[in-house]
């Protein structure tokens, strides 16, 4: 692989992975830090659905990514078995699986590498979103979407700031997706100093950047780049609440 094509999928799932599971590799911490940084939400919701209390949920969530290191999991990693998410949950069920005694683990990982994470703010997103009818599965599911949409939001985000239009970015998000119609339309042309016709322009580019970082983004997680349409419809389902 060429530097310049490592450098542009840097980011994605799979390639973070395989960098993660190469241990003498210099970027294999970053890698991790970036996986458990990026990933650990939706994981943690599904600790406390499955019925783990905000702490423990917590710990085993922090214990699983620092594990990763040690049990050496992602070294057999393998971007042909098929969709990412659906190898980090089966690796985290595995994990869950074994006897798991806390205070024990706690001694284990004095010496590892602990992540900073915001745990607390994790617990009441995780309230805020939770619905009687949500398995561990589809709550998992439904975060593992909304995390992904928003790493493109973000890394959007960054591009029009580095251009020096993140102020264009923040008046046009909401149009992200949805309809463009004009509601708002005049006001924000106003407020950029646009005429209505440039805005309609901006907003079209936008939207469609947003939708090529999102291909780019699923196609990080999957191994067959012809099934990219049908992970965006289940990622939209999962978002959506609707049963496969």
């Amino acid at each position: 692989m060429e530097q310049s094509s490592h450098q542009h999928f840097a980011t994605t799932h799979w390639s973070l992975v395989l960098d993660a599971g190469r241990r003498s590799a210099p970027e294999a911490d970053a890698a991790l830090e970036t996986l458990c940084r990026a990933y650990w939400f939706p994981l943690y919701t599904f600790a406390r659905r499955r019925g783990y209390s905000s702490d423990d949920a917590a710990d085993l969530t922090q214990e699983f990514f620092t594990r990763l290191i040690e049990k050496s999991f992602l070294e057999s990693a393998d971007p042909e078995r098929g969709r990412f998410r659906t190898f980090l949950l089966t690796i985290f069920q595995r994990f869950l699986a074994k006897e798991y005694d806390r205070s024990q683990a706690m001694k284990r990982g004095g010496g590892l590498t602990q992540f900073a994470i915001d745990f607390e703010d994790g617990e009441m997103r995780y309230a805020d979103g939770l619905t009687d009818e949500q398995t561990p599965e589809r709550i998992f599911e439904r975060q593992w979407a909304l995390t992904m949409l928003q790493r493109v939001v973000d890394q959007l985000r960054a591009e029009y700031l580095s251009k020096g239009k993140v102020e264009l970015f923040e008046q046009c998000r909401s149009f992200l997706v949805g309809s463009t119609a004009a509601i708002g339309s005049a006001e924000t042309s106003r407020t950029l100093n646009m005429t209505e016709g440039a805005l309609r322009v901006a907003i079209h580019r936008l939207r469609e950047r947003y939708r090529e970082l999102l291909r780019i983004e699923v196609a990080g997680t999957i191994s067959d780049a012809t099934t990219i349409d049908d992970e965006l419809l289940q990622l939209r389902r999962a978002i959506q609440g609707e049963n496969r």
